[in-house]
Order: C-alpha cells, then structure tokens, then sequence
C-alpha cells in the first residue's frame, strides 16, 4: 500500500512540473491579437519588398556587386525591414542556386566517365567473349585480336580527326576540323572545357567508345576469313565515311537531327545509337557477308560455336555494360537516366525469355546461346528508345526483338543464303531496325518533354514521328550499303579482303596471328 502511495505522489510531482514547462507557450498562445496582427503585416511588407527586388533587372543599391566566388552578405547582422534586406536576399539566393548547381557537376562527371568504362568494358572483354565463343576454337584469337586492336587505332583516329568530323561545326552534312588533334577540347590554365554539365573531355571520350564497338560489331560478318590488315584498314575508311557522318546526322545537328529544320522529314529520334550504331553497323555487315562469301565448307562441316561458355560470360557483360551505352547517353545523372537505365534492363530481360520461348515452342527445347542472343537483341532494340519510351513498353520491345531477331537469324539468312557468321545483322541490323521503328510507336513526352509523343499516344501527331523514323531507317540503309560496297570494292582490289585458303583452314589464330587461343600440354 505504502508503495503504491508513493508511485501516487510521483505521478503528481511529473504533472505538475509539466504544467510549469508549459505556461510559457500557454502565455504565448494568450497574446493579444493585435501582436499577431502586426507580425503579420510586417512580414507582408517584407515579402512585397522581396517580390519588388526580384522583379528589378538590376537592383539599386550603393553597395559594390557582390562576387560569385564570395560568401554574400551577411544576412545574420540585418532584421527584415533594414534597407538593402530584400537586396541582400536576392543575391544570396542566386549564390545559393548556383553553388547548388556547381555542386551537382561532380556527380555527373563521375557517372559519364563511369558509364565510359561500361561502354569500353563492351568491347573487351565483353564482345570479344561473345564472339569468341561463337567461332571454331581455331579463330578464338582472331576474334579477340580484332576487338582489342580496334580499341586501339579506333581511338587513336577518334583524337585525331573523327571527333571533330562527327561534332565539329555546324554544317548539315558533315562536320569539320575545327576540333582535330582535340583543339579546343583539352585543359588549358587548370581548366576544362564544358560541355552542359561535364566537361568536353568526358563527352569526347564516351562518344569515342561508340567509335570503337562499332565496327568491332560489324566483325561478326566476316568472322573467320577476312584479313586482318584488310579488317583494319576497312575498319579506319568506314569510321571516318560511314560512321562520322551519320553520327553528325543525328547527334551534331544534321540532316537526321530531331527537330532541325533542316531535317528529313523532322529527323530521328535516336537516345544513344539504333540508327548511328546498330543499324549502321549491321547492314554493313550483311553487305560483308555477301561480297566475301562463305567459309570454307559452310552448310557441310561442323561450325557450332566452340565455347558456350565464353558467349554466355560475354552477353552479360554486354548486358552490364550497356548500361553506360544508354543511360550514360543522357549525359547525366538525373531521372531520365534512371529511365534509360530502367527500360534497358526491362527490354534485355524480355529479349532473353521470348527468344528462348521461341526455341523451346519450335525446337522443343530452350538454348543458352539462344537466352544469350535474345539478351542482347533486346539491348540493341531498346537503344533508340531508352530515353523516350516507359518502362511497360520496354517489355514489348524487348519480347518482339526476341522473336523478330531470331526469324531473322534462322529463317532469313537460311532463305537468303549468306553467311553472316556470328549474326551481325540478324541482331543488329534487324534488332535496329525494329527499335528505330518502335521508337516512332512507344515515345511519350511523359518521360522526354522535350521531344514528341509516338502514334500510341497521339494517333494523329505521332504520325510524323513514326515517318521521321522510318525515312531515317532508310537513310541509313542506304548510306551505309552503297558506302561499305564501295569500300569494300577498292580493298579487294588492291588488298584482297580474303584469306587463302590455306590460312583459312589452318586458323585465323595461327596464320595472321601466329598463336594459338589453347595450347594442352
């Protein structure tokens, strides 16, 4: 009992010392009105003052301009009301945003040159696992020499002059040499060129790794018989004809830019490469394929890739690695890259299970080289779209890729009779092809404001769109068939394009390369 008495008069003692903590706040609800009143009356006249300095172009004050670099004034000694507060306010508020702003640029330099890695990491060893696996394991090394030797003399030319080809100045067609050997583009006195919000290096060295897979995809055609120093010499003529100028079509304000008024039929809607890069690629692969000719007892000795392992491995490196591809395109890291990134990993995973459907309804059974393609067919096929489309919509472009790309790789080239070795245009071409073209259907401006809805959103409007692309598909068919033949034609005539023989039956890896990709001993 005695106890219980006790917990009594603490509970009390705890009640009463509460009501004494708050008597202030109870005697500052009891102000008289007129306090409230005038508080208010007070702020409203500061914040007209505010509002009257903010719309002043160029605010009256006898203080000196206060400097970017500075700290502004000190807003802590000054009451609203004081002369020059409002003043004071504005610029302050200026300093502040663009601190903000300045802020952000760090992480937006460290996503782009992170997403560079990505984009190279593609090539090697990504592409080259992909393709090497595909070979006979007598040209594994001819596969991944190709690959790592582009690295290298692909981005040598890119500093030198394909840079300033593609982004150089302002003609439709094609750009200029204002930025050759990187003028204007490197360090001066400690600081760096900017270009929005990254510095002009960093847009230079990614753009530069497009440069590099690019014609490493189109290898992929003439796998297993083309010299290698007719494949690099071919390889340095078609960046500098055939990719320069389609890059500075779409991305260096030419003739296939979205909204330029000098745009065919209202330009392309191309985020990071379906028409540049894809399409480009792929259809020069298949006129590869064709001038060369098949290998050496094709349709009659055993080519099935000899390491699944490697091309599995490979895919999903390239899976990984086109994250860089197309939500490094975005040039930042904002949402719209969260959306790139998004709807390409949506699109591969629909491109994956819809190929390997396929096979298992046809086949009756389901591949990994068959998950593998269709990964990255779906890869290919959100590329145009990545910073236009949802993520809903991804799915569907991705599942249609799977299957469109692998009719493309059976029962096209069975009933046309090429040998596109590792499906270069069966994924890239076709794959392209259909994103450039769905691109048109799925964009909404809910997700790039900027540019336009598809024909799913705006029946009527996005018809222009729809034709925008399609007139830039072709375009790109065109320039790049006639310009890869005629290429093609000048090296066969003075280089020969094809392997004897000889070399051909002993290996690519022995007969250019003097090496073997297994040695058991």
């Amino acid at each position: 009992m005695f106890r219980h008495w006790l917990i009594a008069v603490g509970m009390c003692c705890l009640l009463g010392l509460t009501s004494i903590r708050n008597l202030p706040a109870q005697e500052a609800d009891a102000a008289p009105a007129e306090a409230t009143t005038e508080t208010s009356a007070e702020a409203a006249a500061v914040d007209e003052e505010t509002k009257d300095a903010a719309s002043e172009p160029t605010p009256a004050t006898s203080e000196e301009p206060v400097e970017a670099n500075d700290e502004g004034p000190d807003l802590g000694s000054m009451q609203p009301g004081d002369p020059g507060y409002s003043t004071a306010l504005m610029t302050r508020l200026i300093q502040l945003e663009k601190t903000a702003e300045e802020a952000a640029l760090p992480g937006h330099n460290a996503w782009m040159l992170a997403s560079s890695a990505l984009v190279l990491f593609m090539t090697v060893p990504g592409l080259a696992m992909f393709y090497g696996g595909l070979v006979r394991k007598k040209n594994v090394l001819g596969v991944v020499m190709q690959c790592i030797f582009l690295m290298g003399v692909m981005t040598v030319l890119w500093g030198l002059v394909g840079y300033s080809l593609a982004f150089g100045g302002d003609n439709p067609y094609i750009g200029n040499l204002d930025h050759a050997l990187l003028t204007g583009v490197t360090m001066t006195g400690g600081e760096a060129p900017m270009s929005g919000s990254i510095p002009t290096l960093t847009f230079m060295v990614f753009q530069g790794m497009f440069f590099i897979i690019t014609p490493a995809l189109i290898c992929g055609a003439f796998a297993e018989r083309m010299k290698f120093s007719t494949m690099v010499v071919f390889s340095i003529i078609w960046g500098i004809v055939i990719y320069c100028p389609l890059c500075h079509w779409v991305w260096g304000g030419g003739i296939l830019a979205f909204g330029e008024d000098h745009a065919l039929a209202g330009g392309a809607l191309d985020f990071a490469g379906g028409t540049v890069v894809h399409i480009s690629s792929g259809v020069s692969a298949l006129v590869c394929a064709l001038l060369i000719g098949r290998r050496l007892g094709f349709g009659t000795d055993d080519m099935r890739p000899h390491n699944l392992t490697y091309t599995a491995l490979g895919a999903g490196m390239l899976w990984v690695g086109w994250f860089g591809f197309n939500a490094g395109s975005e040039l930042a890291s904002d949402g719209l890259a969260a959306n790139a990134f998004v709807v390409t990993h949506f699109s591969a995973a629909a491109g994956a299970v819809s190929w390997a459907m396929i096979e298992w309804i046809t086949r009756g059974k389901a591949s990994v080289l068959g998950a593998a393609s269709g990964a990255v067919a779906g890869l290919v096929c959100i590329t145009p779209a990545a910073g236009f489309v949802q993520p809903m919509p991804a799915l569907v472009m991705g599942a249609s890729a799977g299957i469109v790309c692998y009719f493309a790789c059976s029962k096209l080239k069975a009933a046309g009779g090429y040998d596109d070795s590792l499906d270069a245009f069966g994924v890239h071409g076709v794959g392209g092809t259909l994103g450039a073209v769905l691109t048109g259907v799925f964009a909404t401006t809910q997700v790039n404001p900027g540019y336009a809805n598809g024909v799913f959103y705006d029946p009527s409007g996005g018809m222009s769109v729809l034709i925008g692309q399609i007139v830039a598909v072709l375009v790109t068919f065109v320039f790049s068939i006639v310009g890869t033949f005629i290429i093609l034609k000048i090296l066969d005539a003075t280089m020969g394009l094809r392997v004897s023989q000889e070399q051909e039956t002993v290996g690519l890896d022995l007969s250019q390369h003097g090496e073997e990709g297994y040695i058991f001993l």
